[in-house]
């Protein structure tokens, strides 16, 4: 278990930098269409490691519809949003808003699976959203501080919970490693079409040819997005929901440490105290701390 651990630990410090990789990107490229090269790329990466692991094969007719309806939240309309969000707000508090995907999870699946709730879980849901309001208010403009960069990311960890609820609801009959492949090359072609309708040009990419700017979106690209989502998926099967949940808060720390250090950001008071309340909310409203609870109960 050690292993998956910190297999854990490494895509979490992948997916943390990933924010301050994305935000040096989409200062330089197109979001949109950045972000459509970017998910090709992942998928790509992800059908040809299968292809090595031996559980490559080609799609039924009915599993084509699991892959596009799944791909339309869980990859155009997440990342888009994400993309968009990050050019318009700082890493760090993009960074803090993306660690609420756990608990914003766990309220889709109340809403929508009609999922009992005990205190525990609400006040995790409470804490949560306090600790994103106290981050995107921070500093003297009160409400008129949240930028529209910050709603635009937050939608995208809504349509991203959303996603995971479809996943749960509209499971495919074969390995979900494989579907992430087929899901990121799908929703890669429907947000290059995207960024062509608002007009993007597509010689931006050309800009990729720099070896800095390369190397960065390689990184995004195949560590971040392809790795990180297929070792991910593995983690979570052999670790258990909850504790693949937990590790998702480093995934915060990460990110915001990762500001701070590549993009020169100030971490301040108000980012501590969101990023305390985010933690707490997790623990609480992803049920963790329940079965914590069970576990020492049981000993």
């Amino acid at each position: 278990m050690l292993r998956i651990y910190m297999l854990l630990l490494l895509v979490m410090l992948m997916w943390g930098l990933n924010v301050s990789a994305l935000k040096v990107l989409v200062g330089a490229v197109d979001p949109i269409l950045l972000t459509a090269f970017r998910i090709m790329t992942a998928g790509v990466a992800v059908l040809i490691i299968c292809l090595a692991m031996g559980i490559f094969r080609l799609p039924r007719k009915d599993e084509w519809f699991t892959i596009f309806f799944i791909a339309i939240f869980n990859v155009i309309l997440h990342h888009s949003f994400v993309a968009v969000g990050l050019t318009k707000t700082s890493g760090i508090n993009a960074g803090l808003i993306l660690g609420m995907v756990p608990l914003v999870t766990v309220m889709m699946t109340v809403i929508f699976l009609r999922q009992r709730v005990r205190w525990l879980r609400i006040l995790g849901f409470i804490l949560g959203f306090v600790g994103v309001a106290v981050t995107t208010l921070a500093g003297a403009g009160g409400i008129k501080a949240v930028s529209p960069g910050d709603l635009i990311v937050f939608l995208g960890v809504v349509v991203q919970g959303f996603s995971f609820v479809l996943i749960s609801k509209l499971r495919p009959t074969f390995d979900p490693r494989l579907v992430t492949g087929y899901m990121l090359v799908v929703g890669s072609v429907f947000i290059f079409l995207l960024s062509q309708a608002f007009g993007a040009n597509i010689q931006e990419i050309t800009k990729l040819a720099d070896w800095r700017l390369g190397s960065v979106f390689l990184f995004s690209a195949v560590f971040a997005t392809a790795f990180g989502h297929m070792t991910y998926n593995y983690a979570i099967k052999k670790a258990g929901p909850a504790e693949a949940a937990i590790f998702l808060n480093m995934n915060t720390l990460f990110a915001i440490t990762g500001a701070a250090v590549f993009l020169n950001e100030t971490i301040t008071v108000h980012h501590i105290a969101g990023f305390l309340l985010i933690l707490c909310g997790i623990f609480l409203g992803t049920g963790a701390a329940d079965n914590l609870a069970k576990r020492q109960r049981a000993h």
